[in-house]
């Protein structure tokens, strides 16, 4: 007769025995904040492109001695607090370098105000390249990947800071030469890191673009966000058949109806699970009086989110806009296409 085994006993014994030989536990998603890496499971609220400090003056002139930390931390500060009393946890701050990014700023605000905020590699060429350095000029696509990866790998400028996702950007109409290799820089250095595609794009003939470039360097749409994403709501669900993430992102006070408009159209299409929302606000511009006018991150929970739920949005769909959905796009994880 065998011996009695408790069930406390079995379950113990289970557990600590291996699956397969070689197989390792599954590990969970994460990405990097400003602060480290931080499980995607953590993140919880998100607002996926906003902004801190956006300077302006283009690449040639951009100086971190334009802005004065103490100034700004005095002016945002209040606006990060105010939506983390409103359940925001996460914040990705969509600034790119030689626009602004100052990722000690970022920080500095992460630990004073309790929130994850995720910073960016990567370079932004919408506005006809103002905001480019030189070398992205005369880079080849490989040698631009090799910087960004550098900063993944090494962190930013020497501050261990690791970057959370790319950020580039191209013109409204058809993709140049120039934005073509930013779009497959960008695709090389997904490649090598698995970190998620944000692009400023707009129309949808850029974004058809871009996916296409992506697809031809091995990586899979599900890894773009097609940032500012434009056009009616049918352009909106074709474009989505690609896998990408549609990015609702300028949400304000005058354009509720239409966001709810374009969000009953794709949730009725099945695109719920790609849609990313959140504000394009903030902009503290150095060489304005006191930073100039600073638009806050609230309008979301305020407006957008009661207005969806009147018209039959469920807690669980809300849920998937604010938690899964960010989640899932901003998880580190290489996706070939």
């Amino acid at each position: 007769m065998a011996p009695h085994i408790s069930r406390r006993h079995f379950l113990a014994t289970i557990g600590a025995a291996p699956l397969v030989a070689g197989m390792r536990p599954a590990a969970s998603p994460y990405t990097y904040s400003v602060k480290g890496k931080i499980a995607t499971s953590e993140l919880g609220k998100s607002l996926i492109h906003e902004h801190v400090l956006v300077d302006f003056i283009g690449a040639e002139k951009i100086s971190p001695d334009r802005w004065k930390h103490d100034e700004v931390i005095r002016k945002v500060l209040p606006y990060l607090l105010e939506i983390k009393q409103r359940g925001i946890r996460t914040l990705m701050e969509c600034t790119p370098a030689f626009i602004g990014r100052d990722v000690i700023l970022l920080k500095k605000l992460s630990e004073k105000s309790g929130l994850n905020i995720l910073t960016n590699t990567g370079y932004y060429g919408a506005s006809d390249n103002k905001y480019l350095p030189k070398w992205a000029f005369t880079d080849t696509a490989e040698q631009l990947a090799h910087r960004w990866i550098a900063e993944f790998e090494k962190g930013i400028d020497d501050t261990g800071i690791r970057p959370g996702f790319i950020k580039t950007g191209v013109n409204s109409g058809s993709l140049s030469e120039l934005h073509q290799k930013l779009i497959k820089a960008a695709a090389l250095t997904h490649l090598k890191t698995g970190l998620t595609i944000c692009s400023h794009t707009g129309p949808a003939l850029p974004a058809r673009e871009e996916i296409e470039i992506l697809k031809q360097s091995g990586v899979h749409a599900s890894a773009f966000v097609w940032v500012h994403a434009g056009g009616s709501p049918e352009e909106l669900d074709d474009v989505g058949k690609s896998g990408c993430w549609i990015s609702l992102d300028g949400v304000n006070t005058g354009n509720i109806a239409r966001h709810v408009e374009w969000m009953t159209f794709l949730k009725s299409k099945g695109r719920l699970r790609q849609i990313l929302i959140s504000h394009d606000a903030g902009w503290y511009r150095p060489g304005e009086p006191d930073g100039g006018e600073f638009r806050g991150y609230t309008t979301i929970s305020d407006k957008l989110i009661p207005a969806l739920k009147g018209q039959g949005f469920t807690d669980a769909d809300v849920h998937a806009l604010m938690v899964t959905n960010p989640a899932k796009a901003f998880a580190i994880s290489i996706r070939k296409g």
